[in-house]
């Protein structure tokens, strides 16, 4: 299976996160933001940007002269014997965030071993998460995490997922033509969210973006009842440009 989607903006601000947090690390002493440009090329706005970032995700931490140093997160995540539940409580305090930011409740999906695993959930009263009526690993044609996943794979990849999970009709605006399904994959652009227009289940609207790091494909979605569909593309657009922290979690 090969991936088919590039790198949108998150991805480039996780990247360069990524570079600032590496620069950093290698300065065990601390490094000044001055010194930080120079390393890193990048812009006094940019780095600005990021190393704020940075900070509120516990990576870095400004030192009393000023200099930046590793934070407590960099270090957890760095331990092989705590990095699994170390990455967990990062991305749900990433989910949360996100949640509370888009007022929706947020999801992240893995595509593993050709079969959709929604991995974490942030929901709350007031964003109550979709009920899953169907398995969503049987629902990828429907369901904008689905879409999303399977947008990020190859044809091959799509078509032997297609081949294990028949195209059932789970409303009347769910797509059951796999030709149709395939054409529109192939249409959506990455840097545009994967919308589900109640075609999973009647009365929710949902959206998705993809965060692959390196070859794990993977998603993050929202859902919202449809009487607040009017919100759907606002809130995915700030989904997506909440994506970078996710990314860097998964690649540190």
């Amino acid at each position: 299976m090969a991936l088919k989607r590039e790198s949108t903006a998150p991805y480039h601000s996780a990247q360069d996160a990524l570079r600032v947090l590496e620069t950093v690390a290698r300065h065990t002493t601390g490094i000044t933001d001055v010194e930080l440009a120079r390393h890193t090329g990048l812009g006094t706005e940019r780095l600005t940007a990021l190393l704020r970032m940075l900070r509120r995700e516990g990576y870095v931490e400004q030192l009393a002269d000023g200099a930046y140093a590793t934070g407590e997160a960099f270090g957890r995540l760095g331990s092989v014997r705590d990095r699994d539940e170390a990455l967990r409580v990062q991305l749900q305090r990433n989910l949360d965030r996100l949640r509370d930011s888009v007022g929706a409740a947020v999801y992240m999906s893995r595509y593993v071993d050709g079969e959709i695993h929604v991995t974490q959930c942030a929901e709350g009263p007031a964003t109550p998460a979709v009920n899953e009526w169907v398995d969503f690993r049987s629902a990828a044609h429907a369901s904008a995490i689905g879409k999303s996943l399977l947008g990020q794979l190859d044809l091959n990849g799509r078509r032997d997922h297609l081949s294990r999970h028949r195209m059932a009709r789970l409303t009347s605006r769910t797509i059951t033509n796999e030709r149709v399904l395939l054409s529109r994959l192939d249409a959506q652009a990455p840097t545009v969210p994967v919308l589900d227009l109640q075609e999973y289940a009647i009365g929710t609207v949902c959206a998705a973006v993809p965060i692959t790091a390196g070859s794990a494909v993977g998603c993050l979605a929202l859902s919202l009842p449809v009487e607040h569909a009017h919100r759907l593309r606002e809130a995915a657009d700030t989904l997506n440009r909440g994506a970078a922290p996710v990314l860097l979690s998964l690649a540190i």
